[in-house]
């Protein structure tokens, strides 16, 4: 098996950091799509320009990160998800935005682009639009006594737009099939030629549960780019909001997930912790959500005065209240009939999408990019990150509370050795082009970030949900189950509408 880096270095270096990109010709391409369907590296991203196309790439054993790139003259390039399922949906996205078709691709259908734009390859040609309105072909299915149940885009709770569509024999579901698309909004066509300011508060509107996981990663990227180092106690603030942000999504969803299993008593115990946190945030750094905070060169503010307190406050309320939860949780027949074995997600489809998050973890897949990249302060704070193999609603459940138990010791651990020191570093204004990428842990997973600068601008920014490689699993894992344990599962893989959409 060859290693990443004799692969990279069989093409033409860029300057890029902090891990390599090269320029390759497509037998190296075909080969780094081969070396993915053998199992052998992930895939971290697939995104393209007017003519070229670009793969992130990542050796799990060795957490060697590359990128190479393939330019496109005749507008196409040999498919990776012909060998590498994971690769479709991206392959559909990059022909809807940029007009490079993918030779070989296994599903030409359009992903995004729902023939409603004024025009098409918004990034690339920008040709006029077609007003077909020709229905969306969903794929046909075949077989005795089978029934469709379509669901969405327009959905009962107040959530993002998606269609399912279903296929089932009777209550048993036999295929689900997702479209999305629904909350496109031309996050990376809003991200050219924009200032750093305005880019980053962009980044962190992308998916406005994860605002500060993305604008952390693209700052990262940023400095990345311009070879800056954040102060340090603006690093280790930043693993504060990103700890916080974490905390109150896995308490949310725990509590969701019991909800949607008709138990709504935890449901509203937790809703009262996450709103308490998302006070003391406020409290702490003057927004709840703690949006546009964290910015290229360290972050936006510093603690308030009584930001630590109320901080702890809440971590002490959180670590008192939760174990009744957990308990109560766990010997609850009714609920636990209801998650356990319910929405399987195999460990081997986790380990083919590089699933992150607590769906891969809940499967056996135990990457974490705060421990398997390390990133400051990670590389110094002391935790733990659990794994399970039964990929099952349950799992996923368990995965989450553990998580919030590691939150509160990381958050109590940054607050005691939180360093003194300014909050900022100036960020200038490189002439040349530089590129940067970074991968940072959101409460979902990986996120990742690739940008490129020029003058102090954003000349190319590509922005990368963990939910491009779990949407699809979701399709797996509610194979076998009735049509009314939809809604549990689908909450128990919480994958992003917006973030997904861009």
């Amino acid at each position: 098996m060859p290693s990443l880096t004799n692969l990279l270095q069989e093409g033409c270096p860029v300057q890029h950091s902090p891990w390599p990109r090269s320029a390759v010709d497509a037998s190296v391409w075909k080969r780094a799509a081969d070396e993915l369907a053998h199992g052998n590296w992930n895939l971290l991203g697939l995104w393209a320009e007017p003519s070229t196309v670009h793969m992130a790439l990542m050796d799990e054993k060795t957490a060697e990160i590359g990128v190479i790139s393939l330019d496109c003259p005749d507008r196409s390039y040999p498919s990776v998800s012909k060998h590498h399922p994971p690769a479709v949906r991206l392959e559909r996205a990059i022909r809807d935005l940029f007009g490079l078709s993918a030779e070989g691709l296994p599903d030409p259908r359009p992903w995004l682009d729902h023939d409603r734009w004024d025009v098409r390859f918004p990034l690339g040609d920008r040709l006029d639009g077609l007003s077909q309105l020709s229905p969306y072909p969903f794929l046909p299915v075949k077989g005795d006594s089978l029934n469709q149940i379509a669901v969405g885009p327009v959905h009962a709770g107040i959530i993002e737009p998606g269609h399912f569509r279903f296929t089932a024999s009777g209550e048993t579901i036999v295929r689900l099939e997702q479209r999305l698309g629904y909350a496109h909004k031309g996050v990376e066509g809003l991200m050219l030629g924009a200032s750093l300011e305005r880019a980053v508060r962009l980044a962190g509107r992308v998916s406005g549960d994860s605002t500060v996981a993305y604008a952390y990663a693209f700052s990262r990227a940023v400095e990345a780019a311009l070879d800056l180092v954040a102060p340090d106690r603006a690093v280790w603030l930043r693993a504060l909001l990103a700890e916080l942000e974490r905390l109150a999504n896995h308490l949310g969803d725990f509590g969701a997930i019991c909800n949607d299993a008709s138990f709504g008593l935890i449901h509203a115990h937790t809703s009262v912790l996450r709103e308490s946190i998302l006070r003391a945030a406020g409290t702490a750094f003057g927004h709840r959500l703690m949006r546009d905070i964290i910015l290229p060169g360290g972050v936006a503010c510093d603690l308030s005065d009584g930001g630590r307190g109320a901080i702890l406050t809440v971590v002490h309320d959180v670590s008192l209240r939760l174990p009744a939860l957990v308990e109560l949780y766990d010997n609850t027949a009714s609920l636990q009939d209801r998650t356990v074995d319910t929405g399987l997600l195999k460990p081997a489809l986790a380990k083919q999408y590089a699933a992150g998050g607590y769906i891969g973890r809940a499967s056996g897949r135990s990457f974490d990019a705060r421990r398997s990249l390390a990133y400051p302060p990670y590389d110094s704070l002391r935790f733990e990150v659990p794994t399970l193999h039964e990929g099952d609603v349950n799992a996923r459940v368990w995965i989450r509370v553990r998580e919030v138990e590691q939150s509160l010791s990381l958050i109590d651990e940054i607050l005691t050795r939180l360093p003194r020191g300014p909050t900022g570093e100036h960020v200038g204004s490189q002439r040349e082009v530089r590129e940067g990428m970074a991968i940072v842990e959101g409460f979902r997973g990986d996120i990742l970030v690739w940008l490129r600068l020029r003058e102090g601008q954003v000349e190319r920014c590509h922005l990368r949900d963990p939910s491009w490689f779990q949407w699809p699993l979701l399709e797996a894992a509610i194979e076998g189950n009735i049509a009314a344990d939809f809604p549990l599962c689908n909450k128990s893989f919480n994958c992003s509408y917006s973030g997904h959409d861009l």
